[in-house]
Formats: structure tokens, sequence, C-alpha cells
């Protein structure tokens, strides 16, 4: 295996399927054989999941929630999500998985401890991180990058929809646009692409935590990343490839 431990990042919209708000049954089927079958590998995984498919910063803008509020709402959602996800796990297999909150919560969720959550991963358990870090104004997808770097994770995973990487440009409207193979850090963050939040991105380079960008419904994908193939876009500290 090229990495033994990895963190893997979920929008809160690929647990809701075609639906903007909720839960997709097919979906969580799906995201859990996705991750049992990593776990099943001996790869240690950890995973962050959004909360935009119970509450959206546009529903917040609409009915005038100021930011931090908003905030707090949608890190809650996270919660409900990685409770969510704990239960279709363990009802699909043996694993131990532990939902982990930066927000105590300790009736339903134990409370964020590095170097706990680096045990629980030594022992092989899957490790959900909800409530971001616990504050508001920071996305999950900085949530990811710290989490992974603080367990000593080996590389960031950003599951995508329907996106197979990072394109010179538009891919649904550009019939040119081509793929990143490698791309370096400071690309995204010069040409402001939204990809993913650039703090996190800042954050990961700051560390040289490799970032992987992927379409997660192309199954086994994760696991083909973890054993070496570079699927869709790496980004890292590297000479940048673009597929021809």
């Amino acid at each position: 295996m090229r990495y033994n431990r990895v963190l893997l990042k979920l929008s809160g919209a690929a647990i809701s399927g075609t639906h903007d708000v909720g839960f997709d049954p097919e979906s969580l089927e799906y995201i859990a054989d996705e991750v049992l079958n990593l776990h099943a590998c001996g790869v240690e995984i950890s995973i962050v999941i959004g909360g935009g498919n119970i509450f959206r910063g546009t529903l917040a803008s609409q009915w005038g929630i100021e930011r931090a509020e908003a905030d707090n709402i949608g890190t809650l959602g996270t919660v409900i999500n990685s409770l969510m996800l704990r239960g279709v796990l363990t009802s699909k297999s043996d694993a131990e998985v532990r939902v982990m909150s930066a927000i105590p919560i300790n009736t339903v969720a134990e409370s964020f401890i590095r170097l706990r959550a680096i045990r629980h991963l030594e022992k092989h358990y899957i490790v959900i991180f909800a409530a971001g870090i616990g504050n508001p104004y920071v996305t999950t997808d900085y949530t990811a990058a710290q989490r992974a770097i603080e367990t000593r994770s080996q590389a960031l995973l950003f599951a995508k929809n329907q996106v197979s990487g990072i394109f010179t440009s538009d891919p649904h409207a550009d019939p040119h646009a081509r793929l990143y193979r490698r791309m370096h850090y400071n690309t995204i963050i010069q040409k402001n692409l939204t990809i993913a939040d650039q703090s996190s991105v800042l954050l990961a380079r700051d560390h040289k935590m490799p970032m992987h960008f992927f379409d997660f419904s192309d199954k086994g994908t994760i696991e083909r990343i973890c054993r070496g193939q570079d699927i869709g876009t790496l980004v890292a500290d590297v000479d940048e490839d673009i597929v021809e």
C-alpha cells in the first residue's frame, strides 16, 4: 500500500443522493461499502463529512441568520450525519466505529482528543470526526485537513460527486477542458479555484499533506488510490502534469 492511514472527506450531498436534503439509502450503502472494503485491506481510515444535506448557507441568508449562528447549525448537522454513517457501518460489519465530536456531546459521541483518535486508528477502528473543530467560520474542508495532519494521516482524499478531478476549465462548459493529473497546491490558490476551501489547501501545503480529488461514484477508487494509482488529480508539492 502507498498509504496505510488516510482521511476521507465527504460532502453532505454524498449521502443525500439526487435529493437536495435528507438521506438516500443507496448512497449510504455505497459509502459504507467503499469504506469497509478499504478497511478490510488494512488501511486505517478516518472520515469527515459535511452537513449540507441538512442545512445550507443559502437558507441562512434567506432568513437573515448571521454567519456564526448558521455555522453552529451546520456543525450540528455534521454530528447527525456522522451518527447516521456510524449506524450504517456498524449494521454492515463487525468493525469498531467511533464518532469523535469537537463539541462535547458525551451521550452520543466521544469528545475529540487527538492522541485517543490516533490510538483508535492504531487499533484499526474507523473514526468519524464530527462538529468541525468546534468553532464557526471554519469549513469541513479545513477540518478535514487539520484532522488529517493531527492524526498523522498520509493523505487526504477529497471525494467529489460527478467530478473526476481538477480541470483547466469547466468541463461541463468547455469541451476542450483538460484534466490535471498532478497539480501544485499554489496553483489552486493563484487561480482561485473552488474545488476546495483554500484555507484547507494552504494548511495541507504547509504540512506537505497530499490531497487527492476524484469522482467517488467510481467504485473502488479509494482503494486504488491507496494502492498507488493516481486517479483524478493529485495536489502536492509536485510538477504539474495535464492530460493531453
